[in-house]
């Protein structure tokens, strides 16, 4: 079978997009590894269906692959790609689209090639936890933005070695379904750095738009940082995150930045 696909990226988190509107497309974990190879495949971060509408107040379904071929509930510069993908595909109004995730439906809008996404609410949060590994003692904040979150404020974020350092809190006895590991740094100017080890492709990626809400999320309840809050990432974009904030309480999260066409092809499956 051969298959139609779009090669996008937000940020530098890139993902195979397929459109999918009439539902005849499945695929297996081994496909989707295969497609997400970077040596043997398409190469990408995760992939992304763009399936039809199950609620009627939708206009579509994003269906959200990790790179080893795990279905993820949510992906945060997935769905900024998905937006951008979805009106490329004449879904939603030519402004904004409405479409559910795995972690609960999501409203995105679109301004000159930057979009913004409503995000899914933020739930499960622990802050100052403190946490063992054979690289040393961490004190951490975690929190669900759509998918597990461990945050680790640092004041060299540059000198972790990421993959071992974040691979091992992400296979942590602490997390059994496993969690994205998050090392940031607020600078003088405010904006805060950040790198992230993600949990299905086991290896540092160039941006985690789950990861960046969590980290300003963390950022705003133990180091009052104001909001919104510039976060740049490892692939050299700054995104922004907004939310308003009562007590502990957060909603009406945003995460806005960049989406784009890398290329387009056909694969065989």
């Amino acid at each position: 079978m051969e298959i139609a696909f779009t090669k996008m990226h937000g940020a530098g988190n890139d993902f195979v997009m397929i459109e999918n509107l009439d539902g005849t497309i499945e695929l297996s974990a081994v496909q989707v590894a295969r497609m997400c190879d970077r040596r043997l495949g398409i190469g990408a971060d995760g992939l992304i269906l763009l399936n039809p509408p199950q609620a009627d107040d939708t206009d579509a379904t994003m269906i959200y692959y990790n790179a080893d071929g795990g279905r993820v509930d949510m992906c945060g510069n997935g769905a900024r790609c998905f937006t951008s993908f979805a009106l490329q595909n004449g879904v939603g109004n030519g402004e904004s689209v409405s479409f559910l995730t795995d972690a609960g439906p999501m409203k995105a809008t679109a301004s000159d090639g930057v979009f913004t996404i409503n995000m899914t609410p933020v739930h499960s949060i622990e802050l100052d936890q403190e946490l063992e590994t054979e690289h040393g003692s961490y004190n951490y904040d975690f929190m669900n933005t759509g998918v597990e979150h461990v945050v680790v404020f640092s004041d060299a974020v540059d000198r972790i070695d990421i993959v071992p350092e974040g691979s091992a809190i992400r296979y942590h006895s602490r997390f059994p379904r496993g969690a994205n590991a998050n090392f940031a740094e607020i600078q003088k100017d405010g904006v805060i750095k950040v790198q992230t080890y993600e949990r299905g492709v086991e290896d540092e990626t160039l941006a985690c738009g789950t990861g960046v809400t969590a980290v300003a999320i963390a950022a705003n309840l133990t180091k009052n940082q104001p909001t919104p809050i510039s976060v740049l990432v490892r692939g050299g974009d700054t995104l922004s995150v907004d939310f308003q904030r009562e007590g502990d309480d957060i909603s009406n999260i945003t995460l806005t930045g960049p989406a784009k066409v890398v290329f387009r092809g056909q694969i065989e499956i």
